[in-house]
C-alpha cells in the first residue's frame, strides 16, 4: 500500500543519465508487483509461458535491469524478510480483498466486460514466493547484489542510503523516507505516458527525485513529525489512517502540536480507531531491524544461466535475450561497474 504523502513533497525530474555511476537501492517487491500489474494481456491477466506460469515479473525485471545497467546505474535489489505483526494483519485484509476481486473478475469474464476484467485482474495480483525465488535467480545471473532484509526491505534500503553506500532508494512508495532514507527516486526506468486508473486520460510520467532534507525544510517539520504525518494519513501498520484526516490536515496538525506527539494523537482520538498504541507504530519506523551483513559486489552477467532460466524454463526468445545481454556495456564502462566495491 505505502504511505500516501508524496503530494506534499517537493520533487524534481531526474534522468537515468543523471543517476549514472550511482548505487541505487531498489525495493524489489515494489518493482516486481509493479511489473505484475502493468505487464499484462488484453484481458488484464499477466503474461504466461506455455506451461501456464506467470512471466510478467521476469519480463519487466529483465528489460528494466538491462536498461538501468546500460545507463550506468549500479542496482542493488533489496528483498523483504519477516514482516512486523501489524503488517501481517494488513496482509490478511489484502488477501480477503483479492478473493473478492477474483469473484468480480469471473463475473466480468462471463459478461464479456473487458474493461472490468482488466480492473479486477490487477486487484487479484499476487507476488508469490516462487516468483521471488525466480527473480533472485535472474538478478544473481545478471551479476547484481541481492540483500535480504531481516524485516522490511524499505527500511534496509534506507539503511544503505543513510550509510552512504547507496545514493537513493528506488520505490513508488514514500515509506523509505519515514525510515530515514535521504533520497527517493520514483518511476525509475519509466518515461512516456501512463493511463490514469479507470479513465480515458493519460498523464506524462518521468522519473522524479525526492530529497528528505528538502521535504522537511519545505514542510517545516522534523523527522519525528514526518513519521507522525504518515501515521495520521495511514501506513502499512495502521491502514487508512485516522478517519477524516488527509495529507493537508495532517500536516497542519503535526505543525500545530510540534514535538508533543502524545498530545497530537490524543487530539485525534487514536485509540478509538486503532487497538495498537501509537508509540508501537511509531517505533516500527524508528527501530525496524536491519542488517549490515551484505556484500555490494557486481560481476559480469552469466549468459548461460540467464538463457536457461528465461528461455529454457519460460519460453523467452533466445535470440531476443542474447541480443539484450550482448547490448550490455562492455570494456571500460563495464569494468568500472563491476569493480565498484
Amino acid at each position: 500500500m505505502g504511505v500516501k504523502i508524496t503530494e506534499l513533497m517537493p520533487k524534481s525530474e531526474v534522468s537515468l543519465e543523471q543517476l549514472s555511476g550511482k548505487v541505487i537501492a531498489i525495493d524489489a517487491p515494489n518493482h516486481l508487483y509493479q511489473f505484475l500489474t502493468t505487464i499484462m494481456q488484453r484481458d488484464g491477466t499477466p503474461l504466461l509461458d506455455s506451461k501456464g506460469n506467470v512471466t510478467s515479473h521476469l519480463t519487466g525485471l529483465f528489460s528494466r535491469t538491462i536498461r538501468l545497467i546500460s545507463a550506468g546505474l549500479k542496482p542493488v535489489y533489496v528483498f523483504d524478510g519477516v514482516p512486523p505483526i501489524l503488517k501481517k494483519q494488513e496482509r490478511e485484509k489484502r488477501k480477503a480483498a483479492k478473493i473478492e476481486a477474483e469473484r468480480q473478475y469471473e463475473a466480468a469474464a462471463e459478461a464479456g466486460d473487458t474493461e472490468s476484467m482488466k480492473k479486477y485482474a490487477a486487484r487479484t495480483t499476487r507476488l508469490t514466493p516462487g516468483m521471488i525465488t525466480e527473480a533472485k535467480k535472474l538478478i544473481a545471473a545478471l551479476g547484481l547484489p541481492i540483500i535480504q532484509a531481516p524485516s522490511e526491505g524499505e527500511a534496509q534500503a534506507a539503511f544503505l542510503v543513510k550509510k552512504g553506500e547507496a545514493f537513493c532508494v528506488a520505490s513508488q512508495d514514500a515509506d523509505c523516507l519515514l525510515f530515514g532514507a535521504g533520497r527517493l527516486v520514483r518511476n525509475l526506468g519509466i518515461t512516456g505516458r501512463r493511463k490514469k486508473p479507470n479513465q480515458l486520460v493519460y498523464k506524462s510520467v518521468q522519473p522524479e527525485l525526492i530529497s528528505l532534507d528538502e521535504t522537511l525544510k519545505s514542510l517545516g517539520i522534523n523527522q519525528a513529525q514526518l513519521i507522525a504525518l504518515g501515521m495520521l494519513v495511514g501506513t502499512d501498520y495502521n491502514p487508512g489512517g485516522v478517519f477524516g484526516i488527509g495529507q493537508k490536515k495532517a500536516l497542519k496538525l503535526v505543525k500545530e502540536f510540534g514535538e508533543n506527539l502524545d498530545g497530537l494523537f490524543k487530539s485525534v482520538d487514536w485509540g478509538n480507531g486503532f487497538e495498537t498504541p501509537w508509540q508501537e507504530v511509531y517505533d516500527l519506523f524508528e527501530k525496524m531491524p536491519v542488517t549490515g551483513e551484505y556484500s555490494l559486489r557486481w560481476s559480469p552477467p552469466n549468459k548461460e544461466a540467464i538463457i536457461k532460466l528465461l528461455c529454457g524454463e519460460h519460453d523467452f526468445s533466445v535470440e531476443r535475450i542474447e541480443k539484450s545481454i550482448d547490448s550490455m556495456p562492455k570494456g571500460l564502462g563495464q569494468k568500472s561497474l563491476f569493480e565498484f566495491r
